[in-house]
């Protein structure tokens, strides 16, 4: 089966099929200890990349090509850190070659896989990627469920918001035009995925997600991301609001099915992760629901990323 970007570009098509089949080539050529695989997933993983018309009328890439990269039960975080070191090169490269970033996310092992199974990113995974060296995706994956999306736990909500609203700050501080736009197009998309998965009717294909939400400013955003363009579908302001609003839905929806609560296991969480208490007023609580928390306040009065929240994010993002 061939990769595909979003609609009708067969250029694109096979210039990402190339490009990976390369990658993949340099990538086994290496031998790297440890590495099991590495398999594309993201949106040209989904059949769902972006490309953009420059003014010229050529087509480009768009989005990012992100490879997930496992590694052996029991490589220890030195031997991870040297097998994204040995991968650095081929990121560069292609980057430059290409126009766009080449990623390589942190290394997992099949047991961590397992363990984040409820994850909607590992979930995504298994629903869309492509094989790109080593060891084949069923090998790879092998024992990890798949989940339907009305099993995800309501903290997958949780994590999507802190992740857009994140983006809606880092935007908000940018001056580079382009990043504010795909970030207020990610924030509307984020925020209508993240109430869909608190209700239970979360859905893989982003065309039926936009069904799914009924809201024409989320359609326009899912068509914006196959086909991206330099004006956004809203400004950073309409997307503040929308990320409040959801955000205020989607803790409700947890209230109510008691999934906000307080437990002596995440205040020891937290702790240990962090080695401070933190705000004593969110103690007990969740880590993303406790930085979901204090991220609406900075959003809602359009301050700028505080170091400790931004902190907090990295580590339990």
């Amino acid at each position: 089966m061939g990769l595909h970007v979003a609609g009708d570009a067969p250029e694109m098509d096979r210039l990402v099929e190339d490009s990976i089949r390369a990658i993949g080539a340099e990538i086994d050529a290496l031998r790297v200890p440890k590495l099991l695989g590495v398999v594309l997933g993201g949106g040209y993983g989904r059949g769902e990349g972006g490309v953009t018309t420059m003014p010229d009328g050529s087509q480009r890439l768009y989005n990012d090509l992100d490879f997930y990269l496992v590694v052996e039960d029991g490589t220890s975080a030195a031997e991870m850190e040297s097998v994204s070191r040995a991968l650095e090169p081929i990121a560069r490269r292609w980057s430059e070659r290409l126009g766009i970033d080449v990623d390589f996310c942190p290394p997992k092992t099949p047991w961590r896989i397992r363990h984040d199974q409820e994850r909607l990113m590992i979930q995504e995974l298994l629903h869309g990627y492509f094989d790109v060296a080593g060891k084949k995706g069923e090998a790879l994956f092998d024992g990890v469920e798949r989940r339907q999306p009305s099993e995800f736990p309501w903290t997958e909500a949780v994590r999507l918001l802190v992740n857009r609203g994140a983006g809606l700050i880092l935007a908000r501080a940018s001056d580079d035009p382009q990043f504010v736009v795909r970030n207020v197009n990610k924030c509307v998309l984020g925020a209508g995925d993240a109430l869909l998965i608190a209700r239970g009717a979360y859905r893989w294909r982003a065309e039926d997600r936009a069904k799914e939400v009924g809201r024409p400013l989320y359609a326009d955003a899912v068509a914006w991301k196959f086909r991206p363009r330099a004006e956004g579908v809203c400004g950073w302001e309409e997307a503040r609001e929308i990320w409040l609003s959801t955000t205020r839905e989607v803790m409700e929806i947890g209230r109510r099915a008691g999934s906000a609560g307080r437990s002596f296991y995440q205040a020891v969480r937290w702790i240990v992760r962090r080695r401070t208490l933190g705000e004593l007023s969110t103690l007990g609580q969740g880590p993303v629901v406790r930085i979901l928390q204090r991220m609406v306040g900075v959003i809602e009065a359009r301050k700028p990323f505080p170091p400790s929240l931004e902190t907090d994010w990295k580590i339990f993002n």
